[in-house]
């Protein structure tokens, strides 16, 4: 057994099964009113996983859930970057997590195994890594290196520091590389000790958009991925919606029929499929599934009245699968960098950064260079770049006409048309200095494109802009406790 196979079964014991959960946003749904539906429906999680919030608001609901164990899903960590450290605000990252960390006392914390920047481009849902070694290599060595920060920093009070787990990404439409799904992530936990959440909707897309659907049966793919994935390491499962993308919808209607699959992508505001459940079943019937935690629905976004139905039928159908007993526990288990890390001054890293300016450039239509890397469906990257992208920038996470209301009829009648704003987004790469938050960085970025494009309502849109992120800034720190 690897030193780091030993160091992350030592961590792993000190995490007590969790039972079923739900992974929720503070804001939407409101967090209190949908515990209260839950308690009503008599239909309560065993814990629940916050999404990135203020440290107030995570303040909060630590004291008004004082007997629940809270985990952390995290945000803002770009770990598949091979210049995470250099080029991002990652101490300021790790210091804002470490304090949410500690006041919601967790013994875990999840994050994507995907980044919304990469080389100075932003975007605003996730892009998978590079499925190469040296993409999985870098991955592990920036892991490392953020364990040891989580270990010095973000401590409980018994000692014990929360571990990190890297969350196996979806797919949107298409992925980028060589090595498999599997493949990969056993040469990250080749090289590091943390822990594994397998989501079942990102596994489906996964089948879905590296066009195994072609040739395999849904339940044999799974098999075979769960025969080659470290799933040893699976420390919490996700299952979450999946739905076609509205703007697919309005071009195409709905996709689907008895020879090809939906172009369903994550949604966690969506019903989840009851094919979800079923690969479910399949992957908790698994040998090598030894060191589960925790199952959680990931519902932010979602309508309360779904929730509480899809989790009363949940637990109905998995409140009986139990998580393994905690092994034997022990001290000492800090981890150390990798004496064979390819961070910072290998050519092989500047070489990988150079993949991902390409790679970042091809997600945003500006070149193909990384073309013949490219996985999957056929007309996969067209939707991406000129479907589901232009959606992201324009509408979603803000609608842009609701935002900035008056400019955008500045613009309008200045004969400008909104959609200039998404060439003008991916122009130019741009220096990363502040933490990740696509809200407040679109605002930024329309008012310098406005300033650019109509100089005339530069006045408007800066009025607006101070507007929103005034409201922004309250609405984070506000939690509305029900009485």
């Amino acid at each position: 057994m690897s030193v780091g196979e030993q160091a992350f079964r030592r961590r792993a014991a000190h995490i007590a099964p969790h039972g079923l959960g739900l992974s929720v946003d503070v804001y939407t749904p409101d967090l209190f009113e949908l515990l209260g539906a839950l308690e009503a429906a008599g239909a309560r999680a065993d814990y629940l996983e916050i999404f990135r919030a203020s440290l107030p608001a995570l303040q909060t609901v630590r004291q008004q859930c004082a007997s629940l164990p809270l985990e952390c899903h995290a945000e803002g960590l770009w770990l598949t970057q091979p210049d995470w450290q250099q080029a991002y605000p990652a101490d300021r990252e790790l210091e804002a997590l470490a304090l949410q960390l500690r006041a919601l006392g967790c013994q875990w914390m999840t994050h994507e195994c995907a980044a919304k920047q990469m080389a100075g481009y932003s975007f605003g849902t996730y892009l998978p890594p590079m499925f190469t070694t040296a993409g999985a290599e870098v991955t592990a060595d920036n892991v490392t290196l953020a364990q040891a920060r989580l270990d010095r920093d973000a401590g409980l009070s018994h000692g014990d520091s929360p571990l990190l787990l890297l969350e196996v990404p979806p797919w949107t439409y298409f992925g980028l590389g060589d090595l498999s799904v599997p493949d990969f992530f056993r040469t990250v936990t080749d090289r590091t000790a943390c822990g594994l959440v397998l989501d079942i909707g990102h596994l489906w897309t996964v089948y879905r958009y590296s066009g195994a659907w072609r040739g395999q049966p849904l339940e044999e793919f799974v098999a075979e991925f769960l025969n080659a994935f470290p799933l040893e390491r699976v420390v919490q499962i996700h299952v979450a919606g999946l739905a076609e993308h509205e703007a697919a919808v309005s071009a195409h209607g709905r996709s689907g029929g008895s020879d090809r699959l939906p172009f369903w992508i994550d949604t966690h505001g969506a019903p989840i499929p009851p094919v979800l459940f079923d690969m479910l079943e399949q992957v908790l019937a698994h040998p090598h599934l030894t060191q589960l935690k925790g199952l959680a629905l990931e519902v932010d976004t979602k309508a309360v009245p779904m929730i509480v139905q899809e989790f009363r039928q949940f637990r109905e159908r998995f409140g009986r699968s139990s998580c393994p007993s905690p092994g034997r526990q022990e001290k000492g288990a800090s981890v150390e960098a990798s004496s064979s890390s390819a961070l910072g001054c290998s050519g092989d890293a500047a070489a990988l950064r150079r993949q991902y300016e390409a790679y970042a450039q091809l997600a945003a239509g500006q070149n193909d260079v990384l073309m013949p890397m490219l996985v999957g469906e056929p007309n996969g990257l067209d939707r991406y770049r000129h479907e589901y992208l232009p959606h992201e920038i324009l509408h979603w996470g803000g609608e842009l006409t609701d935002m900035f209301p008056a400019t955008c009829r500045e613009l309008e009648r200045a004969g400008l048309a909104l959609e200039r704003f998404i060439q003008f987004w991916f122009r130019e790469s741009r220096p990363i200095d502040a933490p990740y938050d696509f809200f407040l960085l679109k605002i930024e970025r329309f008012v310098e494109f406005v300033r650019e494009v109509l100089p005339g309502a530069q006045a408007t849109a800066l009025r607006e802009a101070t507007e929103l992120r005034g409201a922004y800034r309250q609405a984070s720190d506000t939690v509305q406790v029900l009485t």
